[in-house]
């Protein structure tokens, strides 16, 4: 569990390409400093387990799986990547409850530039917009974002994909891959877990009688 702080913003060393997996190995002095063989880290907002240390660099295997629902294909050596490790019981938990296992793939379709901050908008998958509201959580590659504004129900702009907006202050956009990202950029997109047990249970049949 994470909770969508980013840590540090690590670089991609080397990617391996395997039968039907990848290897990477990242470079990340403080997310490394206690890091040991089984842990997790997010990358990118991704949940992958710490198979190697070796000084201020950790490797990670990243199945098939995970490479078809997430953009961590898309790295290659000197990628920047968000690194933040796993949530320990007691810390502040300054996000929200992210748990590392990607929903789907988003673009950023604009981006805006102010005085403060920048204004991104995300076209997201259709599938996953019922998800988000105004002022609710979201991660996107990794970051625990508020959405400030989404386009609206179905029938909307018929054709075009839903999309959703977040503002980022210099904070972020220094500290965190979003920073650089431009539009038709790639990110990861990971909605709110809850939205999504509450959706669960609404469909569930009645539970059968007890005799």
């Amino acid at each position: 569990m994470f909770t969508g702080i980013v840590e540090e913003l690590g670089e991609v060393v080397s990617v391996e390409h395997l039968a039907e997996a990848a290897r990477l190995t990242v470079r990340g002095p403080r997310v490394t400093a206690d890091v040991a063989h089984g842990d997790s880290i997010a990358v990118n907002g991704v949940c992958l387990t710490v198979t190697a240390v070796a000084g201020a660099t950790f490797t990670a295997d990243v199945m098939a799986e995970t490479l078809s629902r997430s953009a961590l294909g898309t790295l290659a050596p000197g990628s920047p990547v968000n690194l933040e490790r796993s949530l320990r019981v007691g810390d502040r938990l300054g996000g929200h409850m992210v748990q590392g296992h990607v929903d789907g793939v988003a673009t950023i379709a604009s981006r805006v530039t102010g005085e403060h901050w920048d204004v991104v908008r995300i076209a997201m998958p259709p599938g996953l917009s019922r998800y988000l509201v105004e002022k609710g959580s979201v991660a996107v590659d990794g970051v625990s974002l508020t959405v400030s504004a989404l386009s609206g129900g179905p029938g909307e702009n018929p054709g075009e994909p839903p999309w959703f907006e977040v503002s980022l202050i210099p904070t972020t956009l220094a500290a965190t891959t979003l920073g650089r990202v431009t539009p038709g950029g790639s990110v990861n997109l990971e909605v709110d877990v809850i939205g999504k047990y509450v959706e669960r249970m609404l469909r569930a049949e009645p539970e059968m009688a007890r005799p």
